[in-house]
């Protein structure tokens, strides 16, 4: 038996993707835009959700929408944007209690799917424009999550790194847009921008729980009328000449952010992505990891040293907090731990405890409806058909050989440091 039971079909305009599960006690339904990140749009791609979630015609303000929600039994109601590559995804996703478990059976599923359809297709508009008043406040609220970033250092040096890194590159730009452009969009500007995502966008639809997919199809026919003829298909990573480079920027910081970028060449859709998730965990994905015991432990360089794998753009990153004065022994350990890597410096009990760390992790992933959607989502930007059971079973087979395969394709891009104003580095 598959770990994962996906339909997919088109149907007016979208992907319907119905996940069928006897997993969890409610229903969950996840909406998905997808387009190419690029400078003109990404602001007000960043705005745009936020302004549709505070309300539709029928509940015309933030209050009666979420009162609405409390009579669904508590559905919730979230949106959030993503970075997959160079793609911009929108999010709109509700949890709705599932009618299956309730003595009253109310038909909750279909008067979720319909309020999610108008969240998206009938949004609060006067003439060609969106609420002047919800357009200002959410570019307030826009203008404070930009500027979290700036104020939380961690997150700064990862995007300050990001913007060096891929300079010339859509990939630099940040998930929820530039502080300087907000002020320009205007209720009608982001009004038309939203027609026109409607029109575009790649737009996917989940809808996962212990549920009928013949029910689903039917209410999605009813209430989803889209006139989408998107011919869009995702953006794919390209390879770039890497040119190593160090960027040192000074702020007033008490402890300094060493941050390394890394070009894998090899993104979620290639095979040896496999080799790759475990070559990352042996390397700087995990606490037994190379990074986390050498940095962190035995030299007591760093306050946390570890490495993520962006899976859609192909680079590796490597995140450490360190005393400005350890700049020097921390790059140069850091180096040492890739090229272990590269020379096979690593034994069968690192390969066999990261895999095994891999598969739980994976596991506890598609434990949450969010989170199994997450999963199957990453097909849809690779434009790929991988079951899950194909990535646990690829990730169980990956080779020693392998992974110095992967390791020889791995090229340091960027370094940079975020360091105190004093001090020498």
């Amino acid at each position: 038996m598959s770990y994962i039971n996906e339909k997919i079909n088109q149907l007016n305009g979208l992907s319907l993707h119905t996940i069928t599960t006897s997993k969890f006690k409610t229903n969950t339904i996840v909406l998905k835009l997808l387009s190419p990140l690029n400078e003109k749009d990404v602001t007000y791609r960043a705005l745009l959700p936020y302004v549709l979630q505070r309300g539709t015609q029928s509940f015309p303000s933030s209050t009666r929408l979420r009162s609405y929600l409390d009579e669904l039994y508590g559905a919730t109601l979230h949106v959030d944007l993503a970075k997959k590559g160079e793609n911009h995804i929108i999010s709109i996703r509700m949890e709705i209690a599932n009618e299956k478990f309730l003595s009253n059976k109310e038909p909750l599923l279909e008067k979720g799917i319909k309020l999610l359809a108008e969240i998206l297709l009938h949004p609060i508009v006067e003439g060609d424009s969106f609420n002047e008043e919800i357009v200002t406040q959410e570019k307030r609220t826009l203008k404070q999550r930009i500027q979290a970033v700036y104020d939380d250092k961690m997150r700064y040096s990862n995007l300050r790194l990001v913007q060096e890194m891929c300079k010339d590159e859509s990939y630099a730009l940040h998930v929820n847009g530039e502080i300087d452009d907000i002020e320009q969009i205007t209720a009608q500007s982001l009004y038309k921008y939203y027609q026109n995502a409607i029109e575009n966008d790649k737009i996917d639809l989940y809808v996962v729980g212990d549920l009928a997919q013949q029910d689903v199809e039917t209410y999605v026919g009813k209430y989803f009328t889209l006139n989408n003829q998107s011919a869009f298909t995702p953006v794919t990573a390209k390879n770039v000449q890497v040119k190593e480079k160090e960027v040192i920027e000074k702020q007033d910081v008490k402890q300094g952010k060493l941050n390394i970028g890394y070009r894998t060449n090899s993104t979620y859709k290639d095979n040896d992505y496999y080799a790759l998730q475990v070559f990352n965990g042996i390397f700087g994905g995990f606490s037994h990891s190379k990074l986390f015991i050498n940095v962190r432990e035995k030299a007591s360089l760093a306050y946390y040293a570890a490495s993520r794998v962006e899976s859609h753009k192909g680079l590796l990153m490597v995140m450490s907090g360190i005393e400005e004065q350890n700049y020097n022994q921390a790059v140069t350990i850091i180096k040492d731990q890739m090229a272990a890597m590269k020379n096979g410096d690593f034994t069968e009990q690192e390969m066999s405890q990261t895999k095994a760390v891999l598969r739980n992790q994976l596991l506890e992933t598609i434990d949450t409806p969010y989170g199994l959607v997450e999963i199957v989502y990453h097909n849809v930007v690779a434009q790929i058909d991988r079951s899950f059971d194909d990535y646990l079973n690829g990730i169980e087979k990956v080779t020693k050989q392998e992974i110095l395969d992967i390791a020889g394709k791995v090229e340091l891009d960027t370094i940079y440091f975020l360091k105190g104003l004093g001090g020498n580095v």
